[in-house]
């Protein structure tokens, strides 16, 4: 397994949070894209308040950790205590994202199945069964 990474969600404030994270750490973000960045569904229209917020950023913290986060969907409502923070597991191949994916939601509860992301990447989510939010997910070889 390549990486475990700390996940943290927020109710519309990731950015300040983050801006905050990089003056303590240092460091440039790896990525930051927001949900307007997101191709377009007919039918799903969202409001101009959520495309500014976060879908995804990545900032290094040292060698081995990168601190990981999002806003939350507005359509999702607010995130509580004891949800606004996932592990992220980086696989090192589809094969392993598979088997991981499958452990982990043995007993829990899918929340995303793992499937071809439109960034890039073979991603899902899970709660394991003792509460536990799980992200998994393999980039695929940039071309």
């Amino acid at each position: 397994m390549a990486t475990v990474n700390p996940y943290l969600t927020f109710n519309g404030n990731c950015e300040d949070a983050f801006k905050f994270y990089k003056s303590v750490f240092g460091g440039e973000f790896r990525q930051i894209s927001k949900f307007g960045d997101m191709p377009t569904q007919p039918g799903h229209e969202m409001p101009e308040e959520e495309k500014k917020r976060i879908l995804h950023v990545s900032l290094p913290i040292s060698k081995e950790t990168i601190l990981m986060g999002s806003d939350a969907n507005l359509r999702m409502g607010e995130v509580k205590i004891g949800q606004h923070l996932s592990l992220s597991i980086g696989a090192d191949s589809k094969e392993e994202a598979d088997r991981v994916f499958k452990a982990l939601s043995a007993g829990g509860k899918v929340t995303m199945p793992i499937a071809d992301m439109f960034w890039g990447a073979y991603f899902g989510m899970l709660q394991d069964k003792y509460g536990f939010i799980w992200m998994v997910n393999y980039d695929y070889p940039k071309k």
